[in-house]
């Protein structure tokens, strides 16, 4: 069964996945506004602002667009550029965190695969408001595996490519992250790559998402981590200035 995505899909579920931060803003917004009526203030500062509310609520919205709705992501063409040699039976495992927009898309793209999917969400563990909401309104893939980060329920080296798409900053502690990391490594094959798709916490997130850009986090936090689960970062590739795609392999590869 393939899913299609609606246009403007990326923006509608920013607003969506968010709107708390929409309904605070807006309030806030609305109280600057209503505020020149009960108070008397410098109006520079009135429209400092209006313009920096505005910006908040606005620019996420644009940049979402751009980055899910017109950049094309969701063909997955971009990834016909890493040179990922398919062929019939190769395992593929795609990993979420309870949100999955991306599993239908995969077995379309790689017809010849077999696909496992695996949501490692803990509620427990995985707090952010917006996943929780996701969760809700998101499309299962059939017969999705539900685990735990610190052990992925396949047998050693036997992935060819795992796929984590805009998922695994989801994890918030670093050692829970490298325990993760760690058991990717493990069912992973010598030959087989890792593919991580993330926003960063760095200059061009913080003006596209302001305070929001702290739900990233950093490329030298990442690379940390790959470190230590024993990944070699072979390339980084920017989709769009906002989205990084990293390449792993095992440090272990002949």
């Amino acid at each position: 069964m393939e899913k299609r995505r609606r246009k403007f899909q990326g923006v509608v579920n920013i607003l969506s996945f968010n709107r708390h931060f929409y309904s605070i803003g807006l309030i806030g917004l609305g109280f600057v506004v209503l505020s020149q009526y009960l108070f008397t203030y410098n109006h520079s500062l009135k429209w400092f602002l209006v313009i920096a509310f505005t910006y908040g609520l606005v620019a996420p919205l644009v940049v979402s667009a751009y980055v899910y709705d017109f950049s094309r992501y969701y063909d997955f063409n971009w990834i016909d550029k890493l040179n990922l040699r398919e062929s019939v039976g190769s395992k593929i495992v795609n990993m979420n965190a309870g949100f999955d927009e991306t599993s239908y898309i995969l077995k379309e793209k790689f017809q010849e695969s077999n696909l496992q999917v695996f949501d490692f969400y803990d509620e427990m563990k995985h707090t952010e408001q917006a996943i929780k909401i996701a969760r809700k309104v998101s499309s299962v893939y059939p017969n999705t595996n539900i685990i735990n980060t610190s052990k992925i329920p396949l047998e050693d080296t036997c992935v060819d490519f795992l796929f984590l798409l805009s998922a695994a900053h989801e994890i918030r502690s670093n050692k829970e992250k490298i325990t993760f990391f760690k058991e990717c490594s493990r069912v992973l094959k010598n030959s087989g790559k890792i593919l991580v798709v993330e926003h960063l916490r760095d200059v061009p997130n913080f003006l596209a998402f302001s305070i929001g850009f702290t739900h990233f986090f950093s490329k030298k936090t990442w690379k940390n981590v790959f470190e230590k689960a024993n990944l070699k970062l072979k390339e980084e590739i920017k989709f769009t200035p906002f989205v990084s795609v990293f390449v792993l392999e095992n440090n272990n590869k002949n």
